[in-house]
């Protein structure tokens, strides 16, 4: 920035969603308002969400219940989620022409099912402000005077000045987008407490070879069971999905931290059950039936009856059947081992991809030092924290992009107000 460049109400750092919203409301209520992209384009992990789908957020409208799902920090956020929640979010998408649908487990997505048009919301919302955008534009760090952040500096040596600072880094996860951690490292320098981050939602690496011959498998509504020594640590049921290095989908990305918290004390054991809605008897009796309609079929084949292609491909050589056999021919037995495995299919897992693969990672600022009726930090009077910089841990599902909704949209709104205040 040049000497004679105008000084700013508000310098956000960090073209994400948390960042995007920001720049957007605190514009809308007629701050003149400089965001920082280090990219050379905004929203660039944002376009990646939800397989580009962008999971926009969860349809629970009850806070209470909503806020449930970030387990402990959850408590932290209810003056936040008062000022701006689910309703209040799509109505801001809607209002802007955006419709959205509702999928499984709430999760909300554009009607269009492109990331795209979010991020187009977005744009046109700090274009109508006349938010200035400055890509290619890498902070170093925070400047301090008297206890007080007078201005951000660049790496190419230049330095931007406002009344008020917006810091939406993200955290450490696809650090290919950006995300790589230069905020927690300015947070600490200026007296924040930060808890390093670690992978949190993130795919799982598996022994079994064969579980990777199932790669693009998906299986909606899954039981996973996870075991040490013996010992039953955790059940839940959702969607999975095969790897070719292991599995994911929401409801492993939502286990993975628990499991990467067991395998630091020793082996983990999976079991899988794909059919969690009927007990051993009553797949049984079910695919006992679907044997007598189709006795004369071989085995391979009428296992496509039960399960996807690509699973009846591998079960019978994974349970050493012949899958070439007539169904006529298949033993009581070998039956009971088919609905067995598929009750209890076991999975070792060795470990957690990295960063590089992480949905969002867990860790960041310190919640006791922000004010989450404003999003201020409590330790510099002029600077707000949003998205995830929190150490604010949460499910797949639509809920990070919800709390980069919410803290970006109240840091918006009261860095706006302060900038007023004589």
């Amino acid at each position: 920035m040049k000497a004679q460049d105008p000084f700013y109400d508000i310098i956000v750092i960090g073209g994400g969603p948390g960042g995007m919203m920001a720049a957007g409301r605190a514009a809308e209520l007629g701050a003149h308002v400089l965001l920082l992209e280090k990219n050379n384009g905004l929203g660039k992990k944002l376009l990646l969400t939800g397989g580009g789908r962008c999971n926009v957020t969860n349809e629970e409208y009850d806070n209470r219940k909503l806020l449930e799902k970030f387990k402990g920090k959850g408590k932290f956020l209810f003056s936040a989620f008062a000022q701006f929640s689910v309703k209040e979010t799509l109505d801001f998408f809607h209002a802007e022409g955006m419709q959205t649908k509702v999928e499984a487990e709430e999760r909300v997505f554009p009607q269009s099912d492109q990331s795209l048009s979010v991020w187009n919301v977005l744009a046109s919302y700090m274009k109508k402000g006349h938010v200035t955008v400055r890509m290619n534009s890498v902070v170093s760090g925070f400047l301090m005077e008297k206890g007080r952040i007078s201005g951000v500096k660049l790496t190419n040596g230049e330095r931007c000045s406002a009344n008020a600072y917006i810091l939406a880094t993200g955290g450490m996860s696809r650090p290919e987008t950006g995300s790589t951690g230069e905020g927690f490292r300015w947070l600490e320098k200026i007296g924040h407490s930060v808890r390093k981050p670690d992978p949190a939602l993130v795919p799982i690496r598996t022994k079994e070879s064969w579980t990777h011959g199932l790669s693009g498998l998906s299986w909606a509504n899954a039981k996973v069971s996870t075991f040490q020594n013996n010992s039953l640590q955790e059940a839940r049921i959702g969607k999975i999905l095969f790897t070719h290095v292991g599995l994911s989908g929401p409801l492993i990305l939502n286990m993975s931290k628990d499991i990467g918290e067991l395998l630091k004390y020793g082996e983990v054991a999976i079991m899988i059950d794909f059919f969690p809605k009927e007990d051993q008897g009553t797949l049984d009796r079910r695919v006992q039936e679907i044997f007598r309609t189709h006795q004369n079929k071989i085995l391979k084949n009428v296992l496509g009856e039960i399960v996807p292609p690509v699973l009846a491909e591998l079960l019978p050589e994974m349970l050493a059947l012949d899958a070439s056999r007539e169904i006529n021919k298949i033993s009581r037995e070998e039956r009971l081992r088919i609905t067995k495995f598929l009750k209890a299919l076991p999975v070792t897992p060795t470990g957690l991809l990295g960063v590089e693969k992480a949905v969002v990672t867990s860790g960041g600022v310190a919640l006791t030092e922000i004010d989450f009726k404003t999003m201020l930090s409590r330790k510099h009077e002029n600077l707000y924290i949003v998205g995830d910089v929190l150490d604010i841990d949460r499910p797949s599902g639509g809920y990070s992009l919800q709390l980069c909704w919410t803290t970006g949209h109240v840091a918006g709104t009261h860095a706006a107000e302060q900038t007023k205040k004589p």
